[in-house]
């Protein structure tokens, strides 16, 4: 295959990775690392430690003084190998430091990978470079469990939750059916999903509609107005009639007024980008069935293992992730810059994706939620439409072949700081 031509022949590339973690980010790192260290014309590989923190602070490391087979691991290990951050750019005059840090290291070539914060700190990174004239290719690569990415039918990092949760509801019903008789508990599951009800809605993919030991659960999002009274009575209507009960539960979902409802337990705080720390729902629904049933309650919050367990993946999700960082590069190759890699999908007659670009600014802090008419007239469910949307995400094992002490091994990075040239170094100062 012919290689293409870089636009700026011995320019920098420089990755980072932002936002929460996923089982598959460090795929989308592997996709761009992979094709940079093979291009004749491309100059410094780069990672960011800690995103645009590491930018700002200078944390740039040696990509290829790092062991390739250390870094050939990234394909199938969870969480950020990088490092992440949270970190608002909220004034020119960081993105003025951004810029002299980037010039400073000849970086021509800029990936970031992350959700929709991260997607507007890089179109930030891209229009302040146009406006101060330093020619540059900025790319965004998607990432987010929460599937809520505008721009693209779905995002990397989702599919691999989505069986994780799948797999914990089937985990959860065979732990429960048929096990105690009579009077098995209620079981309230908070998933993440602060606006988009997706993590949450996942659940559904883990019935078995044909089994007689299949438990009735039902699904709350927060794509519509959540009653505790109602939730309260429908639960225990469900657990009479079926013995068991389990209800999986978005962390952000609000009342008809649009407040959380786990801010009745606890006053919550905001990050840096304004949005609201959720956790504690639970607990807080648990609390309130015990006060209308001597039924035992339990609460499972499952916290940071949504983000980047490594035990349950899609290979899916991992195949799609590395494509979306190796187009992301083979893009900025091409001169394309301002883009975010996005999915173009079909699941009729069979799932096929297609791999388009969109621009930064239809993405930087847009959300999608579920369409309303995948939700059940009751609100307490999906239809089959969303449930035929997500399964195709969810398919295939990956196998782990590389692993030590009977455990998956992880990539350990040597993190060699890039020593600038002597006439860069002068320039800079």
């Amino acid at each position: 295959m012919k290689t293409q031509q870089s636009p700026f022949k011995g320019g920098a590339v420089l990755y980072g990775q932002s936002g929460g973690t996923t089982r598959v980010i460090n795929s989308s790192g592997w996709g761009v690392i992979e094709q940079a260290l093979n291009h004749p014309d491309v100059g410094p590989v780069l990672w960011a430690e800690n995103g645009i923190k590491g930018i700002l602070s200078g944390r740039l490391f040696d990509m290829r003084k790092e062991d390739p087979e250390e870094l050939k691991l990234l394909l199938q290990t969870p969480g950020a190998a990088f490092g992440s951050c949270r970190k608002k750019l909220s004034s020119e005059e960081q993105l003025a430091q951004v810029i002299d840090v980037l010039k400073k290291y000849n970086v021509r070539y800029f990936f970031y990978n992350g959700g929709n914060d991260s997607m507007d700190t890089c179109n930030k990174v891209h229009e302040y470079a146009q406006k101060v004239g330093y020619e540059m290719r900025v790319m965004g690569i998607p990432k987010t469990i929460d599937n809520d990415l505008a721009g693209t039918d779905h995002t990397p990092g989702y599919g691999s939750v989505a069986k994780y949760i799948a797999t914990t509801r089937r985990d959860l019903e065979k732990g429960y059916s048929g096990v105690y008789g009579e009077g098995e508990p209620i079981t309230v599951v908070e998933t993440m999903g602060r606006n988009a009800g997706w993590i949450a809605a996942a659940s559904a993919l883990g019935a078995e509609r044909e089994s007689v030991e299949n438990v009735p659960h039902h699904i709350y999002l927060p794509e519509v107005p959540f009653d505790v009274d109602k939730f309260i009575q429908n639960t225990i209507e469900l657990q009479k009639k079926s013995r068991v009960a389990i209800a999986y539960v978005s962390e952000g979902v609000q009342d008809e007024e649009g407040k959380y409802i786990f801010e009745r337990a606890h006053k919550a705080d905001r990050d840096e980008f304004g949005h609201v720390k959720t956790g504690g729902l639970a607990t807080f629904l648990a609390d309130e069935l015990r006060k209308h049933t001597k039924t035992r309650v339990k609460s499972v919050e499952l916290g940071p293992l949504q983000l980047c367990q490594g035990s349950i993946a899609s290979q899916a999700d991992i195949t799609e992730a590395y494509n979306a960082g190796k187009i992301a590069f083979e893009s900025a190759m091409k001169g394309m810059s301002g883009k975010m890699v996005a999915f173009k999908c079909t699941r009729e007659p069979n799932y096929k994706c297609e791999y388009v670009t969109v621009p930064l600014s239809v993405v930087a802090n847009e959300e999608q939620k579920i369409p309303l008419e995948w939700i059940d007239t009751d609100n307490n469910y999906v239809t089959d439409e969303c449930i035929d949307y997500m399964r195709p995400l969810i398919q295939g094992n990956p196998k782990i072949e590389c692993c030590e002490n009977g455990l998956q091994k992880y990539p350990k990075l040597k993190k060699i700081g890039f020593a600038l040239p002597s006439s860069a170094r002068e320039t800079a100062e």
